[in-house]
């Protein structure tokens, strides 16, 4: 199936914020935020994310919605390797 217009500039505006820096969730309309953020948690890695808001392109609590939705159940706890 063909991508919409709004699929479209889905994906267009959660790479200018998430990946370039070179917009942000202000400078978008409000109804595209949830299908953002929706898209950044389907499609970018963690570090990327995390990447985005330690460059200030995200604030936290835009950062947390994303990794909520990327982790429903909570963000994975990497346990480390036992020290010989």
């Amino acid at each position: 199936m063909a991508e919409t217009l709004r699929q479209r500039l889905v994906r267009g505006y959660s790479y200018s914020i998430y990946i370039d820096g070179m917009r942000t969730f202000e400078a978008t309309n409000e109804s595209y935020h949830v299908e953002i953020k929706t898209y950044a948690a389907t499609n970018f890695t963690e570090a990327q994310i995390i990447n985005a808001l330690a460059k200030g392109w995200i604030t936290e609590t835009e950062s947390a919605e994303t990794l909520s939705i990327k982790y429903p159940n909570g963000i994975p706890v990497q346990e480390e390797a036992p020290s010989e």
